[in-house]
């Protein structure tokens, strides 16, 4: 049996790469039914109707008629479609063909007078050539989609989400495709009137609140297929119900069209922790953010970056002059640069490898290419390795931070935007700490450049994780799911604020087009997640049980890191904007003498690594930095004392 069904699966395999790199086997079986068609009819007149004509008229005749159907199947190009996939709004084609020739075989006939009723033998051509024509592309369909049923390998039965046309035309080409993978059994729709109808000769049930598991069962289903990422975002509570039942969610990114040998691409893909997590699209003003964008050269410093990458990607559509892109990641920004070429053929960008703390290198930037906006995405963010290394925290963080604003300053750029993170706020770690001094010096860098009558507005962004971000949580809970478990979880009440990464850079961009030099805006994060949840979820949605498939385990608070995080100091207050989503904080002000001494003095502490003093450098400048779990814990002690 193994070895018949190998057999029959190669061999329409075969069968259809030759018919669709050979199109004229096609027209040629079309002209093939075409004389059959004329053959039969001549039969029938000479047997009911008497036919006078001779037998050389009657070639001339049936010559006539197969020279113009071969014209107008060419014309109309009916022998191109893929006759597997036929329907009946494409058979006009082969009708209006076929009409055309037999219109003009009954005027050869009616100017010949070679027969007595030319009229009723053109309508038996007509009728017999258009039957046959349509029922073999109905037997090929057939043939195909039972063919394909029986030899493929082993599929996975399927419900398709709604009853939408995007839904119908996800099942039929899901069916038709020659190397599926699912079976599509029927629809699930939240319409309670669509229960127990039929579309394309598949069944549609409801999936309401009481929807029954036994029809699952009935169907043997494992897979629901949703058709597109919009549906999964309103259906997110139907999503839950399913993850619980263990079925396997996918959903349909945008389709892409054929292969170049004929073929669908089953470009079906998981449903991700991101997808659910995501909210809805949030809206921006794309006109100011033209306007601001249009023909500038804008300099993206950490470009190869999460964050960094992003906003390149979307600043692309904005039709920048040209895009600097600063990293010192070399294969990072090698790989953006390969994307970058593929995807926006039209941008012109340069890839810089750089250091943020190289003098040298920032000035030949800014000599060289003459950036007029920056979005400054450089920065070391991972907040054990800062703790173990508060230096190099300050080094680039920091040091980096205010050479480049310097130098911003001094070229006259229009817009400099920083982008911080919720850990900033009453920080417990160097990483959080690091980039408030950040935000400090920022802030009075502003305040001194209007004061001097500088022209560079300078904006800072403040907001949470980003969802798949480098190194988050969701990518190394997945890599631990994969590798069969434990999934570490640092503690059980330990929560954070999430937001997808392009929502995250879309946010940049608005606060950047209408913010006011010296702010901080803050995003709206949404709901705090539980990370005990999350890693729950992504289990279960990797289609096994938390602590019995895979163990969650709990291995206490890292150095530096806090039960949870906050977007504002309890001491400041947030003002509206014209965005629903960005709040204006109100943050103490900061002498920009007393800190730039400050500052230096810090650097030249961690130049020269000198980690204690580096340390309580930064708790002096931000006095709400209280270590935590950390072995700076002493310095908060000693000073508490003093």
């Amino acid at each position: 049996m193994k070895s018949l069904q190998f057999f029959l699966r190669e061999f329409f395999k075969r069968v259809l790469k030759l018919s669709l790199r050979q199109r004229h086997l096609v027209l040629e079986v079309d002209l093939l039914f075409s004389l059959f068609a004329f053959v039969f009819a001549a039969i029938v007149q000479t047997r009911y109707s008497g036919l006078t004509a001779g037998l050389s008229d009657l070639w001339m005749a049936g010559i006539v008629y197969m020279l113009m159907c071969g014209l107008l199947f060419l014309l109309f190009k009916s022998y191109r479609g893929l006759s597997r996939y036929s329907h009946f709004m494409e058979m006009w084609r082969l009708y209006a063909s076929v009409s055309g020739a037999a219109l003009i075989l009954y005027i050869t006939l009616s100017h010949m007078a070679i027969m007595s009723y030319p009229f009723f033998f053109t309508l038996i051509v007509l009728l017999t050539n258009v039957f046959l024509l349509f029922f073999i592309r109905f037997v090929v369909v057939l043939i195909f989609n039972y063919s394909m049923a029986y030899v493929s390998n082993s599929y996975k039965n399927a419900f398709i989400f709604g009853t939408e046309p995007h839904s119908i035309a996800l099942a039929q080409w899901l069916n038709k495709s020659g190397n599926r993978k699912y079976q599509v059994r029927g629809f699930l729709s939240p319409n309670p009137n669509a229960h127990k109808t039929r579309i394309a000769d598949l069944p549609v049930f409801y999936n309401g609140a009481e929807f029954p598991d036994w029809i699952f069962r009935k169907y043997e289903i494992s897979v629901i297929i949703f058709p597109d990422y919009d549906t999964v975002k309103r259906e997110k509570q139907f999503i839950e119900t399913l993850i619980r039942a263990g079925m396997n969610l996918l959903v349909r990114p945008p389709f892409e069209g054929l292969s170049e040998n004929g073929d669908a691409p089953m470009r079906i893909k998981p449903i991700q922790l991101e997808d659910l997590l995501g909210r809805d699209e949030i809206k921006i003003n794309m006109e100011q953010i033209a306007a601001q964008t249009n023909g500038k050269t804008i300099l993206v410093t950490g470009g190869a970056g999460s964050i960094g990458s992003e906003l390149i990607r979307q600043l692309a559509r904005f039709n920048p002059g040209h895009v600097v892109i600063f990293d010192s990641a070399e294969t990072p920004l090698h790989n953006l640069r390969l994307e970058l070429e593929r995807k926006f053929p039209d941008l012109n960008f340069t890839a810089v490898i750089g250091d943020m703390r190289q003098r040298p290198r920032l000035e030949y930037v800014f000599r060289d290419f003459k950036p007029q906006i920056i979005f400054h995405a450089a920065a070391y963010k991972h907040v054990p390795l800062m703790e173990e290394n508060p230096c190099e925290a300050i080094m680039t963080n920091v040091y980096g931070t205010k050479m480049l604003s310097k130098l911003a300053v001094e070229n006259e750029v229009e817009s400099f935007v920083m982008i911080s993170t919720d850990k900033a706020v009453n920080p417990t770690n160097v990483m959080g700490a690091s980039k408030r001094i950040a935000e400090i010096y920022i802030q009075s860098l502003a305040r001194n450049a209007q004061r001097e009558g500088m022209i560079t507005r300078f904006v800072t962004t403040r907001f949470g994780n980003v969802l798949g971000s480098n190194g988050s949580v969701i990518p190394h809970f997945r890599q631990q799911i994969e590798n069969g478990g434990p999934v570490t979880v640092t503690h059980p009440e330990i929560i954070r604020y999430f937001m997808t990464i392009p929502e995250a850079c879309r946010l940049v961009m608005e606060a950047a087009s209408f913010g006011r030099s010296g702010e901080i805006y803050v995003f709206d994060m949404g709901q705090p997640v539980k990370i005990a949840d999350l890693a729950r979820r992504m289990i279960e949605m990797a289609g096994l049980v938390p602590d019995k498939d895979i163990k969650i385990e709990y291995k206490g608070l890292r150095p530096g890191e806090k039960l949870y995080e906050e977007l504002l100091n309890d001491k400041e207050k947030t003002l509206p904007t014209s965005h629903e989503k960005i709040t204006v904080a109100q943050v103490r002000e900061y002498d920009f003498e007393d800190i730039r001494e400050q500052i230096l003095y810090m650097v030249e502490q961690a130049e020269d690594v000198n980690v204690l003093s580096t340390v309580r450098a930064m708790k002096a400048l931000v006095p709400e930095f209280i270590s935590k779990n950390s072995p700076y814990e002493e310095l908060d002690k000693k000073k508490v004392t003093a």
